[in-house]
């Protein structure tokens, strides 16, 4: 079978890697892919939508599976499938669930999924009347796409309102503020659940933890996410069945009932609070990093994984998963989140072949003369897979001892939390 993956980061890069080891799987392409995934496939340099679904109908593509958020908040998955074919992802419309912030709020109260106290709104005035009304601290987010970079979590009032103006004149976000949705900020811990939909069916993967901060101690910025681990051992099976009662079961009945039937990956921000599982987001895709930790641990064949959420047959996927841990550290370039940084070339030493279960997922790469260059942003992770979370997190940070590049920056203290919970 010949498979198309659509993006260009280290979620791309795992699941080519995950399905280059699928006994389905003949031949895979990229689009546009990095300066890495030429190790597993053959990189496109189509960025039209329509001019890609005919090189899938020329070059007999039998699965297209889209990785980032923007090429399906944009329609993709419909291009596709006017044209008879197979693409993993939701619509348009069901994309709204992730490119509108005020959208996918909108739907969690009209079918009763719980969430926060919020208001979307972009009326400065009622902005500021409702911020009056929160306890501190106070989360504004612009309504669309930003990255991942679009939620400030402010520490005083003023601050709150400040951040809310700025979003809704198009200073902070351009158009994606021009409506923001201000709530009210919860207390307990993150996780991050993902189920693969097929409209009706679906599959709830091992829960996964991300580390959105730039720094240790959950310190500094927000980010793409700087690593991951699954399973976290923050969940049980009452909280499992509590998410799927709750949220997921009533996500795709309330989706199906707005004739935006959900396909895809429903990924399901989640802030815990008292035992209680409330919906802080919606992404329509793998988070990044944890899809990279969750490809490592997937024991079944990931190709039919995709082909049957996208064909309405996971009714029939036995799907499963190694009775193991998985980590995943982010290293990221000089400057960032904060600007470009120069480009650096990576070097990697020979020895890291040693350290069982572990390999790298390539981000922001380039390719130059046989070398690998970092070219800005999430540059790479470290994966490693082993019977523990402690080992794991000790097999992918003695890797990170043999790779190098100039301004390589990454956190020394993934899955702590975890670690913590088992003292």
């Amino acid at each position: 079978m010949n498979v198309l993956i659509v993006g260009n980061g280290g979620r791309e890069y795992s699941i080519g890697l995950a399905l280059k080891n699928d006994k389905f799987v003949k031949n895979i392409f990229f689009a546009p892919g990095n300066g890495a995934t030429t190790k597993l496939g053959t990189n496109l340099d189509i960025k039209d939508y329509e001019k890609l679904a005919d090189f899938c109908i020329e070059n007999s593509i039998n699965l297209t599976i889209v990785g980032p958020e923007q090429p399906l908040v944009d329609g993709i998955v419909d291009i596709f499938k006017q044209k008879n074919l197979t693409i993993y992802g939701p619509s348009k419309n069901a994309a709204r669930l992730e490119g509108s912030k005020a959208f996918m709020k909108n739907f969690l109260k009209q079918f009763n999924i719980p969430t926060a106290k919020y208001i979307e709104t972009s009326n400065y005035s009622e902005a500021e009347n409702f911020i009056d009304s929160l306890d501190l601290p106070i989360v504004v987010k612009a309504d669309g796409l930003c990255a991942g970079k679009g939620v400030i979590i402010a520490k005083t009032k003023d601050e709150a309102k400040q951040s809310a103006k700025e979003m809704l004149n198009g200073d902070m976000f351009g158009k994606s503020g021009e409506r923001v949705v201000v709530e009210e900020f919860l207390d307990g811990y993150e996780l991050s659940v993902f189920a693969i939909c097929d409209g009706e069916n679906y599959k709830i993967l091992p829960a996964a933890q991300d580390h959105k901060r730039l720094l240790d101690n959950d310190e500094g910025p927000n980010t793409g996410g700087m690593g991951a681990y699954a399973p976290t051992p923050l969940i049980n099976e009452e909280l499992y069945k509590k998410i799927e009662d709750r949220v997921v079961k009533p996500t795709l009945k309330g989706m199906k009932e707005i004739e935006s039937e959900f396909c895809g990956t429903l990924f399901i921000g989640l802030m815990i609070v008292k035992g209680e599982p409330i919906v802080l987001e919606y992404n329509v895709r793998f988070g990044d990093p944890e899809c990279e930790v969750l490809m490592a641990l997937l024991e079944s064949s990931a190709y039919e994984l995709f082909l049957k959420a996208s064909t309405k047959q996971l009714d029939t996927l036995d799907i499963k998963f190694k009775d193991k841990f998985g980590l995943a550290v982010v290293v990221a370039s000089k400057n960032y989140p904060y600007k470009n940084s120069p480009k650096a070339k990576i070097t990697i030493d020979d020895k890291i072949s040693t350290i069982s279960d572990t390999h790298i997922s390539f981000a922001g790469v380039e390719a130059e003369d046989g070398e690998l260059y970092a070219t800005g942003g999430r540059v790479l992770l470290v994966v490693s897979v082993s019977d523990d979370i402690k080992s794991a997190r000790e097999k992918s940070y003695e890797a990170l001892k043999f790779i190098n590049f100039d301004g390589a920056q990454y956190r020394k203290d993934i899955a702590y939390q975890a670690l913590k919970f088992h003292e």
